[in-house]
């Protein structure tokens, strides 16, 4: 096992998992972190602030900058930001869940996604992996219901799906289990916020030192 520096936790836990390029972190993310934290009564969640999105052609801000925009964003006593995956060297969510498995067995994780990330999940490599390792904990965007709940994920993993009212039984039920929520959504988008210039390619923004 290699050596890699993660959040605090202690067996027994719930702790979801929120990855993304967060190029940039906006309040649309820290909304569903807060909402998850409630819906699926986990007691903490770490953003996983990944090296970059496999799916996207160009490459996002330096890690640096991301990580502490995010830290600026989502100032919450139960939210830890995390380079996990740029330790490990890997944009593959189904090893990142391998390693943290690995580094944290008494820790009971949660995979947690925008309903547009549903939609689009039997792109991702090893995407049965991912649903078949942890509960998967949904939560609905403006404009993403219908189609991600008709997607090939959502289809091929019917009977694994928790209804919405019970959704704190979550991080009870083994893989593959899955939720999917509905709750008051930003309409907030990273790519908006790059087009409309709030987060120019350049380093003019003004980043703590990482912790």
């Amino acid at each position: 096992m290699i050596d890699i520096r993660l959040p605090p936790s202690r067996p027994g836990q719930t702790i979801g998992l929120l990855g993304g390029s967060f190029d940039p972190p906006h309040e649309g993310h820290a909304h569903i972190t807060r909402e998850a934290l409630k819906r699926f009564g986990l007691d903490r969640v770490w953003w996983l602030v990944s090296p970059g999105n496999p799916l996207k052609e160009h490459g996002p801000a330096p890690m640096a900058r991301r990580m502490a925009a995010a830290r600026k964003v989502m100032d919450h006593p139960r939210v830890d930001i995390s380079d996990v995956e740029a330790q490990i060297d890997t944009r593959i969510t189904a090893r990142t869940l391998e390693t943290l498995l690995q580094a944290r067995p008494g820790v009971r994780f949660v995979w947690l996604m925008g309903a547009d990330n549903l939609h689009q999940l039997h792109q991702w490599q090893d995407w049965q992996q991912i649903m078949e390792t942890v509960p998967v904990g949904v939560l609905a965007r403006p404009g993403t219901r219908t189609s991600a709940r008709s997607s090939k994920a959502a289809k091929v993993y019917d009977s694994a799906r928790l209804p919405g009212k019970r959704s704190h039984e979550l991080v009870h039920h083994s893989a593959p289990a899955w939720c999917f929520i509905n709750v008051p959504m930003s309409t907030l988008s990273s790519t908006q916020l790059r087009k409309a210039g709030h987060w120019p390619k350049s380093s003019e923004v003004d980043a703590s030192p990482e912790r």
